[in-house]
């Protein structure tokens, strides 16, 4: 057998990097081994200086992943020839903390210039969120390239609606391999962290196009949901998509059992079926969701467009372009 040409390798090794064959973890050990720590030592900062920050920075890798793969196209700010995803649907005037993010990279940069990738900041950061507030911690993989564009119209396509219900949740997370049990453990992202008012005013005065509230709605819930959205009222006020906002546990769960979940989407997830028992083995387990919420952010993490990319110097950004060759160092 004939050996193989230098130029079939060089495909075959470009193949192996966009396609994402090569995430494992301590992807960094050698080249910047201070890398996590880096990330958690900044996230723990963006923590003590608002708490809210490390929910919304949570929130990045869904945000990020669902659209063309982990790939740190979220962060990307327009420019005059594309339109980014931070002004889609689901991101504008909701997606926020990317401050924390230029900070993290801004402290890798001077550690070890051009090798750790904004999405595999996110990546990171995500876990860190999740662990600094009682959360699960867990292994994540490295070895992400950041995207060289964006795509509003594919965030519009894609992101779901705080309107979704169960039904189309299943049928989205489904398109990504993602389970009925890696979508409720998910959702449980919200346990920390706060929504707008924005999110749930047709839940409060008009479920359904009915002129009236979402039925399922607790009474004194809703009440407090009322006096903080008043109609007519500042739909950019926020509040806690859980009675523990601050800290990550199970509180998310038995709150939709009590029928005081914050977004349709999520109080959807107890009035269906299809995921009903899920969320009361969740509010009954802190281990279990704990459990299930780690393994469905791996496998959120390991969702790849297969696309051309590179290391941002600037998560904000793209680099020059290298004569539109994808260099692989």
């Amino acid at each position: 057998m004939s050996l193989l040409n230098p130029h079939l390798i060089l495909y075959l090794l470009l193949l192996t990097v966009v396609t994402g064959e090569i995430l494992r973890p301590r992807f960094y050990s050698e080249t910047c081994p201070e890398a996590e720590s880096i990330v958690r030592r900044e996230m723990k900062k963006a923590m003590f200086r608002e708490a809210r920050s490390v929910a919304s920075v949570m929130r990045l890798q869904f945000h990020d992943c669902f659209v063309n793969g982990c790939d740190a196209s979220v962060l990307l700010d327009d420019t005059p020839n594309m339109l980014g995803e931070k002004l889609s649907l689901s991101n504008i005037n909701s997606l926020r903390s990317f401050e924390v993010v230029d900070d993290i990279k801004a402290a890798l940069e001077n550690a070890c210039p051009a090798t750790v990738s904004c999405a595999d900041i996110v990546i990171m950061a995500s876990r860190d969120a999740v662990a600094l507030t009682g959360g699960p911690d867990w292994e994540v993989k490295l070895g992400r390239k950041d995207s060289l564009t964006a795509s509003q119209k594919d965030s519009d396509d894609i992101m779901p609606s705080p309107r979704a219900n169960a039904t189309f949740l299943i049928d989205l997370f489904k398109r990504f391999d993602l389970s009925v049990r890696d979508m409720v453990a998910l959702s449980g992202s919200h346990s920390i962290g706060q929504g707008r008012c924005f999110s749930i005013m047709f839940r409060l005065y008009n479920q359904s196009g009915s002129g009236k509230p979402d039925p399922v709605l607790e009474p004194v819930y809703k009440k407090k949901l009322n006096k903080l959205c008043p109609l007519g009222g500042d739909e950019n006020v926020t509040g806690d998509l859980d009675a523990t906002p601050h800290v990550f546990d199970n509180q998310y769960f038995k709150d939709l059992v009590s029928g005081r979940g914050f977004l349709n989407s999520d109080q959807t997830l107890y009035t269906s079926r299809e995921t009903r028992e899920y969320v009361k083995r969740f509010s009954e387990d802190q281990a279990e969701f704990f459990k299930a919420f780690a393994e469905g952010m791996v496998k959120l993490g390991d969702l790849q467009s297969g696309r051309p990319g590179e290391i941002r110097f600037n998560c904000r950004v793209v680099n020059r372009k290298h004569n539109d060759v994808l260099l692989v160092s």
